[in-house]
């Protein structure tokens, strides 16, 4: 059985950016996500950058940091439960809204710099989900992306109560 947040589970994959992942933090927070950092992080934990961008919302929230991505999918059970996950990447045409979103889902998210690696993207191919965004850009800011990615999930299973 997954277990995790009441509402979502944020995984971020070896993050790059302090003041993503502070921002992210303040939006589990906000919505009674539980935040994941998978993987080696680019920062140390008690960056100044990352402590500011999350303000004081780090003791109202539930955090860990889980060594790598095979620690992550055993710890619940991946595998059997791929419908569980939605992987954001701009390596898909299917589009985020185009998925239902449960409580409890798991939200991943890769690093700033290059998304998500392809031999986890072409496990959960089907589970893989995009934001939409203009041809001639690269990408959206991570917390951005977060933030649009979670927000559609509360909205599809009922909101913040």
């Amino acid at each position: 059985m997954l277990n995790g947040a009441k509402y979502l589970n944020i995984v971020m994959f070896e993050p790059e950016i302090p003041q993503n992942t502070g921002n992210v933090a303040r939006l589990c927070a906000c919505t009674s996500s539980k935040l994941y950092l998978v993987g080696r992080l680019g920062f140390s934990m008690s960056d100044k950058y990352l402590k500011r961008s999350g303000l004081d919302y780090w003791d109202k929230l539930e955090v860990e940091h889980i060594i790598d991505f095979e620690e992550f999918e055993n710890m619940f059970d991946i595998e059997k439960n791929p419908d569980k996950i939605h992987l954001f990447t701009t390596k898909t045409d299917k589009l985020y809204t185009d998925v239902q979103y449960n409580e409890g889902d798991f939200l991943i998210f890769g690093p700033e710099t290059r998304g998500l690696p392809s031999d986890i993207l072409n496990k959960y191919n089907n589970s893989c989900v995009t934001i939409p965004m203009n041809k001639d850009t690269r990408s959206l800011n991570l917390s951005n992306s977060v933030a649009i990615g979670a927000y559609e999930a509360i909205r599809q299973f009922g909101g913040i109560r």
